[in-house]
């Protein structure tokens, strides 16, 4: 096990320092802990490989909800939270290694990753293990509802789906084109928009690309031959400058409204002169919400050096589920469990509700615009979406 060793916020040092202790608490995956004794909890994310940024901004984002969430002090009613940072590398195999090692070392807390391919391997291990589990930015809607040990922190793929639709009001009886890679990203992007908004009365086509294409125009074509009310981008990789600029070109933007999730900040500038024609669904952005927890966060992020980025709120929010479920939780997962299901909150985005028949986490989402700020691009709010209106089903 490695532990990573990172800058923090005087608070979190205070809990960080704590990991030699954790290993002493006599504890039992899924049993009791010492009343009083440390808790120990592990976070499992990326810290380096291809999910560097988004786990550097949850880790970031966690560091600044610990602090909040702890008056600053580190602990909860007096027990210290003695946290351990491990790096999957986005590595799925790597990380059931390192949660099956902190597991046997009696941690009964385990957090993070930005992955949906390891958030579902780590929530297997929860349920195999009985220990509590809260995803971080994985988005993949299977997560919700998989199993009773399992929470998230972050959003989840229906509701970026919904979020687009709000773009043209009511589905019902509106044409939604997807426009994408054919691969299997493009293709999943295809089923969730079928699912979601096919799901109230739209009727979904795609435009697919072949991913080694590098001519876009015909496919721009396509996509101005449907005809959409909407036109629901997921483009990943090299060649999204070239795909923007081909939109914009045939004239797309002038015929339908295109929609497409906004990055993190490393990506505001990746639009080219499409930048400000395309309307974009947001999970988060700084300065998005306007909230009490999202000023006391960006505040700390500041004054460590960082800026508040797409998934700082899911580690602010797996903070707080953390001393929430040490606080009112009691020394078992089980009661843990409890104290999360049905919890309301207010975070970063408002107000959130940990829905208690499958753990899904209920928030606001945003539309945003990108302007522009001299030579780069700045996101601004359009609307707060509210948390009803693209809370999913009850899954199962």
């Amino acid at each position: 096990m490695r532990v990573t060793t990172r800058r923090l916020t005087p608070a979190a040092i205070i809990v960080a320092t704590g990991v030699i202790l954790a290993g002493c608490a006599p504890t039992t995956p899924g049993g009791d802990v010492e009343v009083g004794a440390p808790v120990p909890v592990a976070i499992i994310t990326s810290q380096t490989g291809p999910l560097a940024a988004y786990g550097e901004a949850y880790l970031n984002g966690l560091e600044a909800g610990l602090d909040y969430a702890t008056d600053g002090t580190g602990t909860v009613d007096g027990r210290e939270l003695d946290i351990t940072y491990l790096d999957d590398a986005g590595d799925a195999d790597k990380a059931v290694t390192l949660a099956k090692d902190v597991i046997g070392q009696g941690t009964q807390i385990i957090a993070g990753t930005a992955s949906s391919g390891i958030a579902l391997a780590l929530a297997e291990q929860a349920a195999q293990n009985e220990i509590l589990y809260i995803s971080g930015p994985a988005a993949a809607d299977a997560i919700t509802g998989v199993n009773e040990y399992t929470f998230r922190s972050g959003r989840q793929t229906y509701q970026d789906v919904a979020t687009a639709g709000t773009f043209i009001g009511d589905p019902d009886g509106k044409t939604v084109t997807v426009f994408a890679q054919d691969t299997a990203f493009g293709q999943g992007n295809v089923a969730a928009v079928d699912a979601v908004l096919g799901g109230q009365g739209a009727t979904v086509t795609s435009v697919l690309v072949p991913e080694d294409a590098t001519e876009f125009t015909p496919f721009a074509q396509q996509v101005l031959g449907t005809g959409a009310d909407l036109v629901f981008v997921a483009w990943a990789g090299a060649t999204s400058g070239a795909m923007w600029q081909a939109l914009s070109q045939q004239g797309v933007f002038d015929e339908m409204p295109v929609v497409t999730g906004l990055g993190d900040i490393a990506t505001y500038g990746a639009y080219g002169a499409a930048s400000e024609d395309i309307s974009f669904l947001s999970h988060y952005f700084g300065g998005a919400a306007g909230t009490d927890a999202e000023a006391a966060m960006i505040a700390s992020l500041e004054e460590a050096g960082n800026e508040a980025d797409l998934f700082s709120p899911d580690g602010f929010t797996a903070a707080q589920m953390i001393v929430q479920a040490v606080r009112e939780g009691g020394d078992t997962v089980d009661g843990m469990i409890a104290a999360l299901e049905g919890w309301e909150f207010d975070g970063v985005k408002g107000g959130y509700t940990i829905r208690a028949e499958d753990h899904a986490l209920i928030q606001p989402m945003f539309q945003a615009s990108l302007v522009a700020d001299g030579d780069s691009f700045l996101p601004e709010l359009v609307e707060v979406v509210d948390a009803e209106t693209v809370t999913p089903p009850v899954a199962g």
